[in-house]
């Protein structure tokens, strides 16, 4: 595990459509589809990285207390399955059923999705406004496995609750931490 920070895509860069498939429908689905007239959080995760497995709680809690306010949230694995085979679609599926994954778990077999994203980690979070331009890319919150920080969300949130006050987000925003994204 190689300990990686997210690259930091620059504000106000639109969001790159996608279509990917779903790995718990086995819908082809993009982003025209899933986006949010309010805003819509992308998220990079996998299933094996121990600093995904330590938030995806909250990224349950946090997508159940946005989606009715109008977030969409989209959560993307790019990780070369060969090297890492937790990561395939059926075991995607197992987790997102599992753990009752409240939004789509696309899966980026050519992983040009995250080279488009500049995505670096896992997890690595990005949120774009109404006009799909990026207001916020970093952290969920501070906390880290084995840093006793508790898991708030409290980044993400605050930059939500920003756009749904119709207040602009702070650009004072911090990296996220993760693994490297497991490239081919």
């Amino acid at each position: 595990m190689a300990l990686t920070p997210s690259n930091m895509l620059a504000l106000g860069t639109k969001a790159p459509s996608f279509k990917l498939p779903d790995a718990i429908s086995g819908n082809t689905l993009s982003l025209e589809q899933l986006k949010s007239d309010t805003a819509t959080v992308v998220m990079f995760i996998c299933n094996h990285c121990p600093f995904v497995k330590h938030v995806q709680h909250e990224l349950v809690h946090l997508a159940k207390d946005y989606q009715p306010k109008n977030i969409s949230f989209i959560a993307i694995s790019s990780n070369d399955i060969t090297s890492h085979p937790d990561d395939a679609p059926d075991k995607m599926r197992a987790v997102a059923k599992q753990l009752g994954y409240p939004f789509h778990y696309l899966y980026d077999e050519s992983q040009a999705v995250a080279k488009a994203y500049d995505a670096a980690c896992t997890p690595d979070f990005y949120i774009f406004d109404k006009n799909l331009k990026c207001v916020y890319r970093g952290q969920l919150d501070g906390s880290r496995p084995g840093n006793n920080t508790p898991v708030t969300g409290k980044d993400i949130r605050d930059a939500l609750e920003n756009i749904l006050d119709h207040k602009p987000v702070s650009a004072d925003q911090k990296p996220s931490m993760g693994c490297n994204i497991k490239w081919k």
